[in-house]
């Protein structure tokens, strides 16, 4: 479980392909950190590490999650959020994160506005559902809906959070992790089972 609240940038620096599965290796400057068998979010996706050496950790991805997120879409140095999982008893500053990516969205739009940067996406519509002012998880990134519509929703990014993620790499038309907010996935499928 994550919060949304990102802790740090790590860069590719390889990837390799092991059957349906990638490992990628990052250089982050957190690694020394992190153990093996630690669950980390690399822009939304929670992966688990299995290598550690010097500044350099590796992580294992499966065929279901390059087929359900952006992963497969990573080149060697591009840079992605990482956050570590929660602890018990800690803040919860952002939302509730599963690390679970629901859908990929596209950027349809980027702009600037006195200070901050509204990003637009669009999403296949399945089964979830944004909401006004309600929760959203972008590349991992714990943010609120500022404007909800049909199939997409815009995002307004502060400058801290601008500079300190990935949303400075983002242009329009880029692939994105989208995962939407687990009370309102749980809400929506009790009203679909009853016909709501």
């Amino acid at each position: 479980m994550f919060t949304g609240i990102i802790e740090s940038l790590s860069k590719i620096i390889k990837i390799e392909k092991s059957g349906t599965n990638l490992n990628i290796s990052f250089k982050s400057n957190l690694t020394s950190q992190f153990s093996i068998d630690q669950s980390l979010s690399h822009n939304g996706i929670c992966l688990t590490i299995v290598k550690i050496k010097d500044e350099i950790y590796t992580v294992n991805a499966i065929k279901e999650t390059i087929l359900k997120s952006n992963i497969g879409s990573w080149a060697v140095g591009d840079e992605v959020n990482i956050e570590r999982a929660i602890k018990i008893g800690d803040r919860l500053d952002g939302h509730m994160v599963q690390g679970h990516v629901d859908q990929v969205g596209v950027c349809v739009e980027r702009f600037t506005q006195k200070g901050s940067w509204i990003f637009t996406f669009e999403y296949k519509i399945e089964k979830n559902i944004t909401v006004e002012k309600g929760s959203i998880s972008v590349n991992g990134v714990s943010l609120t809906v500022v404007n909800s519509k049909k199939n997409r929703f815009s995002v307004a990014i502060i400058p801290y959070t601008f500079n300190q993620t990935c949303f400075k790499n983002i242009k329009k038309h880029d692939f994105v992790n989208l995962e939407f907010d687990i009370i309102g996935k749980y809400i929506k499928k009790i009203m679909l089972s009853k016909n709501i």
